[in-house]
């Protein structure tokens, strides 16, 4: 998942340059400068680079709205990789924030990214639940996942929310979901040219995902799906270039369609 953190870290400093982004998240560009790393030979494509920056945008505001009703919460960022999230949210100042990755991409984020108060690096993997002893399990707390579940399969991901709700006394889990993945989808992007896909292709887990946001309850019982919302419903699509903005909407009428790239977000 290395080269994956590098793909999206790109994705959001190409936004930062855009007249109108949709994340703005100038600091992206900043740390991009200090990798040795051919970005542009990655080949970007432009749906790519607002669906990263516009999912990031909403993960942000969930966790806006939680830690301003939670002032003393704590925030899990699962799968980190070299987002600086904490200072685009700017949440109060009792609020702990917990970066999560493998030992070489938390090696990299601690080079790069400039120390912050309350702001903690956790090494490791998620499907060890080892990883959960640094973190305080009594505070309110919320989960994100931006990217992840795409590159762990089904049982990873079943243990790693009764990890999660399994320590944590109380709080939110919110990710982007891709809904079910068929073959179709699968072979479009292992035949792709750009690079780009050919990163994701490896790591994919070979998970098809699902259909049902209430599906995870079903493995889950403390979990309780609280919001399902679609990227193609998103009012920050009027930021998206003409072709891909009404692309974007038409697709959004499918609900097939809408599902290839929601927020899902569940309380336990």
């Amino acid at each position: 998942m290395e080269e994956t953190a590098l793909l999206t870290l790109y994705a959001r400093a190409l936004d930062s340059r855009a007249p109108q982004p949709i994340l703005g998240d100038g600091g992206s560009e900043q740390i991009a400068a200090g990798i040795d790393y051919d970005f542009a030979g990655l080949g970007l494509v432009t749906s790519v680079v607002c669906q990263t920056a516009l999912r990031t945008k909403m993960l942000d505001d969930r966790v806006r709205l939680f830690t301003a009703a939670h002032p003393d919460a704590v925030v899990v960022d699962l799968g980190a990789g070299l987002d600086d999230g904490m200072f685009r949210v700017e949440p109060p100042a009792a609020v702990d924030w917990y970066s999560v990755d493998l030992p070489a991409v938390i090696a990299l984020r601690d080079r790069l990214l400039p120390a912050r108060a309350r702001a903690y690096s956790v090494p490791g993997s998620l499907t060890d639940e080892r990883w959960l002893e640094a973190i305080p399990a009594e505070r309110p707390v919320i989960l994100t996942a931006n990217g992840l579940l795409a590159f762990l399969n089904e049982q990873e991901i079943i243990s790693l929310f009764r990890q999660v709700t399994g320590h944590f006394q109380a709080g939110e889990l919110a990710f982007n979901d891709y809904g079910r993945i068929g073959w179709v989808s699968r072979a479009a992007v292992k035949l792709a040219p750009q690079r780009m896909f050919k990163a994701v292709s490896h790591q994919w887990s070979g998970y098809p995902g699902f259909k049902d946001a209430r599906w995870p309850e079903v493995w889950n019982p403390r979990l309780k799906l609280v919001e399902e919302t679609s990227l193609a419903h998103a009012p920050e699509v009027e930021l998206f270039p003409t072709w891909l903005r009404v692309a974007t909407r038409l697709s959004g009428r499918i609900p097939s369609m809408a599902r290839k790239a929601r927020i899902l977000r569940y309380s336990f």
